[in-house]
């Protein structure tokens, strides 16, 4: 890879002056530490920048399990865009009910009620809708949980420097460390009958936080136990991220609603669902106008849903996201520890979800910019910020793993060179 030209040309020159004009100053800053590069095409595993440069795409947030533009789900979307994008929301249409039969087929049992959205922050909405009509008043959260960054997902979200600019929001909502099912029991037993719990199967914005093994089951069994109503987000983790189509088939729970996202548009168009049982869902059941969207179920979204589901099932990718992490994990881990020992706290993860947590936030930022200068884009991670997270797509090929693996310890190696011309104390 050739080093990030300096922006201030050209094209790139022009949309970095349109997003401090139009969107936002603060993006454009950071775009320039990456130098101001603009990605404009993708396909697989790859994106290419604005001067044809070529990126192993292991970001995304989750999104692009299947890769960028899988053929599948291309086809189903275009077939949809020609005939019928946008339903009148009036007449019955069948490419929702159709991408319901199809998602519901591989939630775990008992899971039959769909609610589809757009983004992963309003399916979280519609579990905390779920639990309101339900009777349920309180939410107990936990802390560097992360569940969107709406009024009610934000309220149960755990990261205080993004709550705080929006108080007061959402009464009642408590926040417990994640995997202590003590604290979380304390919660369930002081208002029986009256507590929603949501968490996650693996915090992916806290930084690839994974729970003692036995949490979830735990989890489950207290909110039956106490009459609790159980929300599982698995908008990062569903959908084969994991190695488990769920993060809830690997514990072996059924929660009241599951919540899915990201992937499930195919890494195409933005798609979310709550997922619930017929108990939970009996409030919109009894009326199907309590709780609506104008873009719910378009035909257009349900097309990629199909497609999506289509291409996970027929290119094995829920197994082969087992086997890829299983290779990436612990050779990551080697190369940290050899590179960096002394500036890398611990290398953890489950499926294509991998976090590497450094010793301070500035430290993971450096990381970041200097994978992209060796071809490899990954993210940070919002609520754990000194944690570097893989989440790359389950259809890397032996090269594209290959390329990771060189990429890492080459910005692994520019990181020390980094530290140690760094101040004491600075970043």
């Amino acid at each position: 890879m050739s080093p990030p030209a300096e922006p201030g040309t050209g094209t790139d020159a022009e949309i970095l002056r349109l997003y401090r004009g139009h969107l936002s100053k603060g993006r454009a800053t950071v775009a320039e530490l990456f130098g101001g590069r603009m990605e404009v095409a993708s396909s697989g595993a790859w994106l290419t920048t604005s001067d044809g440069e070529r990126y192993l795409n292991c970001g995304g947030y989750g999104v692009f399990l299947m890769g960028a533009r899988h053929p599948v789900v291309l086809a189903e979307v275009r077939r949809q865009l020609d005939v019928h994008p946008v339903a009148t929301r009036i007449l019955l249409e069948p490419t929702v009910a159709r991408a319901a039969e199809a998602l519901t087929a591989v939630t775990p049992p008992g899971l039959d009620r769909v609610h589809f959205s757009l983004s992963g922050t309003e399916a979280v909405e519609t579990a905390l809708k779920l639990a309101r009509a339900n009777g349920r008043r309180k939410v107990v959260a936990t802390y560097r949980g992360y569940h969107g960054k709406t009024l009610g997902a934000l309220s149960v979200s755990g990261k205080d420097v993004y709550r705080r600019p929006f108080r007061p929001l959402l009464d009642g909502v408590t926040h417990v460390p994640y995997g202590d099912a003590e604290l979380l029991e304390k919660e369930l037993v002081a208002s029986p009958g009256e507590v929603c719990v949501i968490v996650e199967p693996v915090q992916g914005e806290g930084g690839v936080i994974i729970p003692p093994d036995d949490y979830l089951r735990r989890v489950a069994g207290l909110c039956r136990e106490h009459g609790g109503f159980f929300v599982l987000d698995e908008v990062q983790t569903g959908m084969g991220r994991l190695g488990t189509w769920w993060g809830a088939d690997a514990a072996g729970v059924v929660p009241d609603v599951l919540v899915a996202g990201k992937a499930l548009g195919g890494g195409v168009v933005p798609v979310s669902a709550a997922i619930a049982t017929p108990e939970a869902f009996r409030p919109f059941d009894k009326d199907p106008y309590l709780h609506t969207g104008t873009f719910s179920g378009a035909p257009l979204l349900m097309a990629a849903v199909q497609g999506a589901l289509r291409a996970v099932r027929e290119d094995d990718l829920v197994p082969r996201a087992a086997e890829l992490g299983a290779g990436l994990l612990p050779r990551i881990a080697e190369i940290a520890a050899r590179t960096i020992p002394d500036l890398v706290t611990e290398v953890r993860g489950r499926g294509l979800l991998i976090g590497v947590e450094l010793v301070e936030e500035g430290l993971a930022g450096e990381l970041l910019i200097e994978l992209f200068n060796h071809g490899v884009v990954a993210n940070h991670s919002m609520n754990g910020g000194n944690v570097v997270r893989f989440t790359p797509p389950a259809v890397l090929t032996d090269a594209d793993v290959e390329h990771l693996l060189t990429a890492f310890e080459a910005a692994t190696r520019d990181l020390v060179e980094h530290a140690a011309r760094m101040p004491e104390g600075g970043s």
